[in-house]
């Protein structure tokens, strides 16, 4: 077993969405709260700010170039430098205030609206998926604390965290339509573990979550069972992803800032030990299975000013 090394700290605030891109064979990362975008040079193993003063909470590649993000003022194409050109912010009633986000195997856009309040009544987060030309669509609804989403290897289920709610659910998913049936509680994790946070899948099927609170990440077999608990040296981890040549490194993002919360198990101390900050990276000899990328193309507006930056 390979141990977990550091490979960049820059003292992430909320360090999370690690993405690999197997075309430049760099792995990107975001701190959310301190609104940096970074990249990661595999083979020169080198690490640099791409960006500041953007917040990205989730986000994927896009095929036609640059990126679609998501944050809380909606979903976005980004060229990568200064463009932003918003996608949608209010879908009806519903404002876009949105967190995790994936690309499907079509190309299409799935986020997470997020308005978990620890002290107050909050309104339940939706499923968000954009199609291809740029329409969106609410998939879900009913959420407490949306988070990491994945897609099984022979792209018949999708798998979507509810941190708060402490789930891991699987729908069918219709690769065609993007349409999903059928939700069920694939994980329930216990009170006195951590939250579970960012999900990626691996070659086999089996599904690996960040344990916020938990200084771990857990792999669970395609039916929920838990197969192995690796622990982290951070105890806010967020987020994973697979990379690296044969896609056998696993990339690791945490946070920095403590969040207390009433989600903490009973034994969690917020106030010592390292919170995190830290991207981690091990290897396992484990296969991961690659991200895809959106295929997301819009007009832009005629006239006025339509958009709003973030």
């Amino acid at each position: 077993m390979s141990e977990v090394s550091v490979v960049a700290d820059y003292r992430d605030l909320c360090g999370e969405g690690p993405v690999w891109d197997p075309d430049s064979s760099c792995l990107y990362w975001t701190d959310i709260d301190g609104q940096r975008f970074y990249r990661y040079d595999h083979a020169s193993n080198q690490h640099e700010v791409v960006k500041h003063g953007l917040e990205i909470a989730g986000y994927s590649l896009n095929q036609p170039g640059g990126f679609v993000i998501a944050n809380s003022g909606g979903i976005w194409l980004w060229d990568g430098a200064d463009d932003l050109q918003l996608i949608v912010s209010q879908l009806g009633d519903a404002k876009c205030q949105m967190n995790d986000a994936i690309a499907d195997p079509e190309g299409r856009f799935f986020a997470g609206s997020n308005f978990y309040h620890p002290d107050q009544t909050y309104e339940l987060g939706k499923l968000i998926r954009v199609d291809r030309d740029g329409t969106s669509h609410v998939a879900d609804d009913g959420f407490q604390l949306p988070n990491g989403l994945a897609f099984s290897p022979d792209e018949r289920r999708m798998y979507f965290t509810d941190s708060a709610a402490r789930r891991i659910y699987a729908y069918d998913y219709d690769r065609c339509t993007g349409d999903l049936r059928n939700r069920k509680i694939l994980v329930q994790v216990l009170d006195e573990d951590g939250l579970p946070d960012g999900l990626t899948v691996d070659a086999e099927g089996f599904l690996w979550s960040a344990q916020w609170y938990g200084s771990c990440v857990v792999r669970y077999d395609p039916d929920g069972k838990v197969e192995r608990r690796i622990a982290i040296p951070a105890k806010q981890v967020s987020s994973l992803a697979f990379g690296g040549k044969d896609l056998t490194d696993i990339f690791i993002t945490s946070a920095g800032k403590s969040w207390p919360s009433p989600l903490m198990p009973k034994s969690y101390d917020p106030l010592s030990g390292n919170m995190g900050g830290q991207l981690f990276r091990m290897n396992l000899g484990l296969i991961g299975k690659p991200d895809y990328k959106a295929g997301i193309t819009i007009s832009r507006p005629r006239g006025g000013d339509e958009e709003t930056r973030p």
